[in-house]
C-alpha cells in the first residue's frame, strides 16, 4: 500500500510566455525567506523530503518546488539550452512576489540552478547543488556517469523522444497499484546508501507521491533534460558569481564523485561536502544540514535580513 503524505499548502500553475505555463507547490512559511527546490532527473515539483518541509515551517522558509516543463502541470517545452530555464524562474518569482532567494538543485537540477545563478546574481544569494551534472561539452567537459548514455542518445531524442514518452506514460500508469513494490525492487538493487534511504517510509511517501501525481499524464521533461545537458549549457562556470555549496556521495553510481570535484574546482566560490559511503540520493537525506547551511549563509551575506 502507498504511504500518504501531506499536500502542499499551495499549488498552482504560473504563465511564462503566451502559451505555456509552468506548475508550482509550496511548503512552509509563505511570508519566510524563499528557496527553490529544483527536482532531479525524473522528478517533479512535489520531489522534496518531508524534512526539508518541516525545516521550512519550522524556520520561516518558503520552499517552493518547480516542475520542468513536460511534466506534472507544465506545458511540454524544449529549451534551447540550460540557461534558457533562468528566465522562466525569473516570471515564476516575479509573479509570486519574489526579489531574493536561494536555489538548491538535486542531480539534474544542479544545472538549472547552476544557470539561474549564473542569469540572475543580483537575485539568488546562494546555491546548494545535490549530487548534480556537470558539463559533457565544451571546455569544462567531463565524461562518463549517466550522461555517457545520455549524450549518446541525445541527437536521437527527435526521432525516438515522443515515442518513449508515452511509453514512459503509459507504463507508469500500469505499475500504478504496484509502485510500492517498485521502489522495494529498485531500493534493493541499489547501493546501500539509497537503499536506506528508500526503506525509510517518509522517503518512499515522497516519492511515490512527486512520481504518481507529476507523471499522470505526460513525461517529456526527462527526454528534454538529456537533450540540453548534453549541449553547451550557455553559460560558463566561471560566469557563476553566487556561493554554492555542493554535496556529493563518493560512491554515488550515477554522477560520479568526480564530476562533482570537477566542477567544485571550476567555480568561482564554491565548497564541495563529501558524503562518505553515500549514493546518488544521499544528498536528500540531508536536507535539514543542506537548508541551515544555506539560512546561514544567507545570514553572513546579508545581515538584518
Amino acid at each position: 500500500m502507498v504511504p500518504s503524505i501531506a499536500r502542499p499548502k499551495l499549488e498552482g500553475n504560473v504563465a511564462v510566455g503566451d502559451d505555456r505555463q509552468i506548475g508550482f507547490a509550496e511548503f512552509g512559511d509563505p511570508l519566510g525567506r524563499a528557496v527553490f527546490w529544483l527536482h532531479g532527473t525524473p522528478g517533479a515539483r512535489r520531489q522534496i523530503p518531508v524534512e526539508a518541509r518541516i525545516y521550512a515551517e519550522r524556520n520561516h522558509i518558503r520552499l517552493i518546488g518547480v516542475d520542468r516543463p513536460g511534466i506534472g502541470s507544465s506545458t511540454p517545452f524544449q529549451y534551447e539550452n540550460v540557461l534558457a530555464f533562468a528566465d522562466d524562474l525569473r516570471t515564476i518569482a516575479d509573479i509570486l512576489g519574489i526579489d531574493k532567494m536561494a536555489i538548491i538543485g538535486l542531480s539534474g537540477g544542479g544545472p538549472y540552478t547552476l544557470a539561474c545563478a549564473a542569469a540572475m546574481p543580483e537575485r539568488v544569494v546562494a546555491v546548494g547543488v545535490l549530487g548534480g551534472v556537470a558539463p559533457t561539452v565544451g571546455p569544462e567537459r567531463i565524461g562518463g556517469g549517466a550522461m555517457g548514455l545520455g549524450s549518446a542518445m541525445a541527437p536521437l531524442m527527435p526521432f525516438i523522444g515522443l515515442p518513449l514518452r508515452l511509453a514512459a506514460v503509459s507504463l507508469l500508469r500500469l505499475a500504478k497499484p504496484f509502485a510500492d513494490w517498485g521502489i522495494d525492487a529498485y531500493g534493493r538493487v541499489s547501493p546501500i546508501g539509497d537503499r536506506q534511504l528508500l526503506a525509510r517510509p517518509e522517503f518512499k511517501a515522497m516519492f511515490l507521491d512527486d512520481l504518481l501525481n507529476g507523471s499522470r499524464k505526460q513525461m517529456a521533461a526527462p527526454f528534454a533534460d538529456v537533450v540540453v545537458f548534453a549541449k553547451d549549457w550557455g553559460f560558463r562556470l566561471d560566469e557563476v558569481k553566487v556561493p554554492v555549496r555542493w554535496w556529493h556521495g563518493d560512491k554515488d553510481h550515477i554522477i560520479p564523485f568526480a564530476h562533482g570535484e570537477h566542477v567544485v574546482a571550476l567555480l568561482p566560490d564554491a565548497e564541495l561536502y563529501t558524503l562518505p559511503g553515500e549514493s546518488h540520493l544521499a544528498g536528500l537525506g540531508y536536507a535539514e544540514e543542506i537548508l541551515d547551511r544555506l539560512m546561514a549563509l544567507w545570514d553572513d551575506l546579508e545581515p538584518g535580513v
